[in-house]
């Protein structure tokens, strides 16, 4: 079990002045999640944004179920559907940032589910995918659970550190540290263009190479083991669009 210090939940009288981290509107949104213990009172804060956010977690982990049906059924129509559901998360996913700015609904609520969204749909669900076409050795679990790992931090230290990025007008960062964790939908078309060609499992393009006896992986998996090293790099400076 973790050993990590337990935050001290403040009761709702106690949550009248605003930290110094928050700004008022932050602030509100907060005494809004915690002031009263109804069942739903979740659910009655979203925004329309936020559930566009949530519907971009939803393709992530229709994603990952439809692998999973593959696996047991062998039916290419779910390996298509896994695909797909992935650039439809990124849809999603560009929307709900245009309808919070749109409607000026900007949340801090929004921020944690938009990276909790993204670390599904665009970490855990292409590396199942890969896992699915044949990156199956020990090794290249090893480089897609790392893979994984580089975009779950990237979007940590993209939250802890937004506010002090540039921002233009608009309230959009001027640049990403790194590549965003959504580029792994690049991986993904290259895989979509093998499965097309039949090139999975043992036909994977560079086939399988072996370190030490007993210990392979395949040359494909390198792909992700890159995308994960420029998600985490601190020089590699992305416009945004």
């Amino acid at each position: 079990m973790s050993q990590r210090p337990k935050a001290t939940r403040q009761g709702t009288s106690e949550l009248e002045l605003p930290p110094t981290t928050l700004s008022k509107v932050q602030f509100q949104q907060v005494r809004n999640l915690t002031k009263d213990d109804g069942h739903f009172n979740l659910v009655r804060n979203f925004n329309l944004a936020d559930v566009i956010t949530l519907c971009n977690g939803a393709c992530g982990a229709l994603s990952i179920f439809s692998n999973l049906r593959y696996l047991i059924t062998h039916e290419e129509y779910y390996l298509w559907l896994a695909m797909w559901c992935i650039p439809l998360g990124f849809t999603f996913d560009v929307f709900d940032g245009r309808v919070a700015r749109w409607r000026k609904t900007s949340s801090i609520l929004g921020q944690e589910l938009d990276s909790l969204a993204d670390a599904i749909s665009f970490g855990v669900a292409p590396a199942v995918l890969a896992f699915v076409v044949g990156m199956q050795s020990f090794l290249d679990t090893v480089v897609l659970t790392c893979f994984v790992c580089c975009g779950i931090a990237r979007l940590a230290r993209y939250n802890a550190t937004v506010a002090i990025l540039p921002h233009d007008s608009d309230g959009k960062v001027d640049y990403f540290e790194g590549t965003p964790i959504p580029t792994s939908i690049a991986l993904v078309g290259v895989i979509a263009y093998l499965v097309h060609h039949g090139q999975t499992g043992s036909q994977l393009p560079g086939g399988l190479i072996e370190i030490v006896p007993g210990y392979s992986f395949h040359a494909m998996v390198a792909m992700f083991g890159i995308s994960g090293t420029l998600m985490v790099s601190k020089s590699l400076r992305i416009p945004k669009l």
